[in-house]
């Protein structure tokens, strides 16, 4: 009898990467740049949730007026709001880092994004519920010089337990940002602008306001949890005062 047909050749692999269009010029990940694509690759594995809300920012804009004289700087007032909320959230501020139980943090020490020359850092403002906001804004100082010339120390940059990002001043009116890794919430701050609300009674003005997108570790924080947190940081921002306290 005739010998059985061969199978057919399996073809060759596929290589995984085409290659560059000829004419462009590939770049190497410097080592900043190779941490954040680590950071943000495992970031995916956490399942998480975003919710948005409204913050009127009149009164915060007034009061900015009032300290940025004195060397107060939006960031520390935001940062300052964040970790008054969290002291009332614990919750929020806490982290799951190996799947099975997660961390209430002792501290709260809020990570802010900078962008700088060559990648994406976030120096940390520790114990930023403790600390008032004049001694707040000269710590945020002294870190981003330190972050821009390369030379924040390891503590000053990976001990955050939330994260604020804000491209408010660039105009962007809303935004998602990725979880970093081992923190339980990182807010986005849009900018603030002018828009026109009804009160209770029906008339209309314009208020100033910016949409704040919180994205949080679904294994440990619920949708309740985000609002409330995202209510008490509102009442803050719309009742600064005890932001100088």
């Amino acid at each position: 009898p005739a010998a059985p047909a061969k199978a057919p050749a399996a073809s060759a692999a596929p290589s995984s990467l085409p290659p560059p269009v000829p004419g462009s010029t590939v770049v190497p990940f410097t080592t900043m740049q190779a941490a954040v694509s680590k950071n943000m690759v495992e970031s995916l594995s956490v399942p998480t949730f975003r919710v948005g809300y409204p913050v009127t920012t009149d009164a915060l804009d007034a009061l900015y007026e009032k300290v940025k004289p004195k060397g107060v700087t939006m960031t520390a007032l935001l940062v300052k709001a964040a970790a008054m909320a969290l002291a009332q959230h614990p919750l929020v501020n806490s982290s799951c880092k190996d799947g099975k139980s997660f961390t209430y943090n002792s501290n709260i020490n809020i990570a802010v994004a900078v962008a700088i020359n060559g990648g994406l850092i976030t120096p940390v403002l520790q114990d930023a519920d403790k600390l008032d906001l004049y001694l707040l804004s000269q710590k945020w100082k002294e870190l981003v010089e330190k972050a821009r010339a390369k030379q924040l120390q390891p503590q000053e940059y990976n001990s955050g337990t939330f994260t604020l990002s804000n491209l408010g001043m660039f105009g962007v009116d809303r935004f998602d940002a990725i979880l970093p890794p081992g923190q339980g919430a990182i807010m986005a701050v849009g900018a603030s602008k002018p828009t026109v609300v009804a009160d209770a009674d029906g008339f209309f003005s314009v208020k100033n306001k910016m949409l704040v997108n919180v994205t949080a570790d679904h294994r440990i924080i619920y949708g309740a949890d985000l609002a409330a947190f995202l209510q008490t940081f509102s009442k803050i921002v719309e009742n600064p005062e005890s932001l100088t306290l």
